[in-house]
């Protein structure tokens, strides 16, 4: 049965996309632990990253690398927090955040953000992408 990841970057569900490729794609998380917060996901259902071959793994934290310059730009963060844990869903991803303070790595503190919140957060993180 495919995860609620498949289900977004496959469009059976909404999601806010902000990165596509042919291995992986980003989107915005719904109960961000700050605005931007993004999760990157492979296209392939895998649970654990450690079992991701080091190409995949290698082109996430390249695609994370790049998706944290643009919150970093957007957001006027002081740091971007990168996370992989991986109890939500079962199928590898990294959080991708804009931090400026060690509290925000606190994963309990997690909550919902308005749709038209994630909304802007997405177009403002696409365009920042595309330039």
């Amino acid at each position: 049965m495919a995860t609620i990841f498949t289900k977004i970057i496959e469009g059976e569900i909404p999601g806010h996309i902000v990165w596509s490729d042919e291995i992986c794609s980003a989107f915005l998380d719904i109960e961000p632990l700050t605005p931007g917060h993004v999760l990157v996901v492979p296209r392939e259902e895998i649970d654990h990253w450690l079992d991701l071959s080091p190409e995949t793994l290698g082109h996430l934290m390249q695609v994370a690398a790049t998706i944290g310059a643009a919150q970093q730009q957007v957001y006027a963060a002081e740091r971007v927090g990168v996370i992989v844990q991986g109890f939500e869903v079962p199928h590898a991803h990294i959080h991708v955040f804009p931090t400026s303070d060690p509290a925000d790595f606190d994963l309990t503190r997690k909550g919902p953000r308005d749709p038209d919140d994630l909304a802007a957060d997405a177009s403002s993180l696409r365009e920042a992408l595309s330039g």
